[in-house]
């Protein structure tokens, strides 16, 4: 027999013997049940009491009773316990027993009777609060970092998605984003977007101010001059950061070596450990210029002290521009050779022409400045200078052959030789045509004829000639175009003062406009070919002046004279005959007429005489 069924059966007993406690529930005391119904009813109140009311779809904080690999469970004062799965708690790795946690109510009992809690909704819910209230204050918060996604990391932050820049992860460059995912870092909130909800976040800030405090005491104990170690941080294109150990210096790509350097990379790599001179800093921006090529002697101040003006050395082209070339005779010692210094050539061009990077070259000193540490060099040093014994090489009267470098309106540049130029006038070209520019005789590049006239050795210009090349045909021509000569000639050109005549053998010759009228009154016009008379024939001038009117005004002149002629000999011959007639009248006649003069005057006598009688 059980122990319950020896109780009933001692309840009965009594109950039979109607002994003990008047008001006894023994249905109560048989059910193993201590208190009766009032009793019951008192002390259900009463717990009822000792728990917290729990409203769905609320906000509540609980406290972390138990932990497994799975779950969490929470008391949040209920009957019973609430679970929330482990995953809601990643980004808190450090989570135990007893912390307090806020929970979404979402129901108060399910279907197995238990609470359903959601840590994830509870922080959702009061994560944008939080955020503007970690910004505000600029309080330090823990993230999970998600993923990875362009220019940066996706981070958990109260249960929203938060960005943080890969330039904001760490005050180093980051070479791998990926070993950062997963893990769970704080953060500061640097930037919020109340517009789209926007959350930007940095784990950087808070490394810089650990390190601002860092780099005002490393700062305070620096001194210029002072040689530290250093490891290589980063590198670029104009200079190499190095770690100081909390702060950071900077090696400018011209503090690296006394030689030149194209790229940093050339001298040093990453994480190299090297040591470093203190040039300079600044203690308000924090700023600190370092040196490596200080930590050597300066080439120049090894330079062979033997050197000298006129002394021959060898090098390398280092670097090249219009205006010339740098030349390296030994690492960081560097010498330019001016473009005017690598040919005896006069004419304007470029250093390119004559070098490029990387020749090996040799040179003549110029000049030598050890204070300045400059050195100029030459190169065409290493040729005899063409202009030496000009007058030997190209005496007055020697002909040549030339290449046509330039053209000016006034004549030609050309280029005997390398270094000798010559100028060829316009009026030196031809004999017998009138050039008005250069370009009309030949071309650049082309190779002319010339014979010398005169030679410039101070200026080193010589004065040539083309046209000297033959003789003059002037001294023919003076003897061809006489004056009064008829020549035919085309017109090659008219303008407003006269045209340009072409006479027989090349030569041409100039019309004014009044000369160019015709006989039957026009003006003759370009291509017409018609005869010109000579009216100045000039030879020192070149110059011969024709016209074509004047060949049969002429013609009509003498025409006219001799019309005049015959016309004044007639005349004559009529007067002559007059005369004759005249004086025989007069001789054979002179009788008569004297005796009617005197019976005129008789028959005039008589009437005077009647009227007095």
């Amino acid at each position: 027999m059980t122990m319950s069924e020896e109780m009933a059966k001692e309840a009965a007993e009594l109950k039979d013997s109607k002994a003990g406690i008047p008001d006894f529930d023994w249905n109560s005391y048989a059910e193993e049940d201590m208190y009766n119904a009032s009793q019951r009813k008192e002390l259900e109140n009463l717990y009822d009491q000792t728990l917290s009311t729990v409203a769905e779809n609320e906000v509540v904080e609980g406290t972390v009773v138990a932990i497994t690999k799975r779950e969490v469970f929470i008391n949040i004062g209920y009957k019973s316990e609430g679970v929330v799965s482990i995953n809601e708690f990643r980004y808190n790795p450090d989570l135990k027993v007893g912390d307090k946690v806020e929970v979404y109510v979402e129901s108060s009992e399910d279907k197995k009777g238990q609470l359903v809690l959601s840590h994830k909704k509870a922080r959702a819910l009061r994560s944008w609060e939080r955020v503007n209230e970690a910004f505000n204050k600029d309080e330090i918060i823990k993230g999970y970092i998600k993923c990875r996604t362009k220019g940066g990391m996706i981070v958990d932050v109260f249960g929203i998605e938060a960005f943080l820049p890969g330039s904001q992860i760490d005050v180093k460059p980051i070479r791998d984003y990926d070993v950062f995912v997963g893990k769970v870092m704080e953060f500061k909130v640097v930037k919020i977007n109340h517009e789209y909800k926007n959350v930007v976040v940095s784990h950087k800030a808070l490394i810089e101010e650990e390190l601002e405090q860092q780099k005002k005491e490393i700062i305070a104990k620096l001194e210029k001059g002072q040689v530290l170690e250093g490891t290589v941080k980063n590198i670029t294109s104009y200079g190499v950061f190095i770690d100081l150990g909390g702060v950071d210096g900077l090696i400018h790509i011209t503090d690296l070596s006394w030689g030149r350097v194209n790229h940093p990379e050339e001298v040093v790599q990453l994480d190299q450990k090297i040591n470093v001179v203190i040039l300079d800093f600044d203690d308000a921006k924090k700023r600190i210029a370092l040196g490596l090529k200080q930590l050597t002697p300066h080439p120049w101040d090894s330079l062979d002290p033997n050197l000298k003006v006129g002394d021959k050395v060898k090098g390398k082209v280092v670097v090249i521009a219009d205006y010339g070339a740098f030349i390296e005779i030994a690492t960081g010692v560097e010498g330019l050779i001016h473009v005017s210094e690598m040919s005896w050539s006069q004419h304007l061009r470029s250093a390119q022409e004559f070098l490029k990077v990387g020749d090996e070259v040799e040179a003549i000193i110029l000049t030598l400045d050890r204070e300045e540490r400059k050195m100029s060099l030459g190169i065409k040093q290493l040729k005899p200078d063409p202009w030496a014994n000009i007058d030997e090489r190209y005496p007055v009267g020697s002909k040549h052959k030339a290449k046509v470098r330039n053209f000016t309106t006034f004549g030609i540049f050309v280029e005997i030789e390398e270094g000798v130029d010559g100028l060829i006038h316009i009026s030196d070209l031809s004999w017998t045509k009138k050039i008005k520019h250069p370009a009309e005789f030949t071309n650049i590049g082309d190779e002319i004829e010339v014979v010398v006239l005169e030679i410039d050795k101070e200026n080193r210009r010589l004065s040539l000639g083309h046209k000297q090349l033959e003789e003059n045909p002037w001294d023919v021509f003076e003897t061809i175009f006489t004056l009064d000569s008829v020549h035919e000639g085309t017109i090659l050109e008219v303008f407003d003062k006269g045209a340009v005549i072409a006479l027989p053998y090349g030569v041409e010759g100039f019309a004014t406009p009044k000369h160019l009228i015709k006989e039957d009154g026009s003006t003759a016009k370009v291509d017409e070919k018609l005869p010109f008379k000579v009216l100045e024939f000039n030879k020192a001038a070149k110059r011969i002046i024709v016209s074509h009117s004047r060949t049969f005004e002429e013609e009509k002149k003498s025409e006219e004279k001799a019309e005049k002629k015959s016309k004044g000999s007639s005349t004559q011959k009529a007067v002559k005959k007059l005369n004759s007639n005249i004086e025989k009248t007069t001789l054979g006649d002179i009788s008569e007429l004297q005796a009617l003069k005197s019976e005129l005057e008789a028959s005039k006598k008589k009437p005077d005489a009647q009227s007095e009688e």
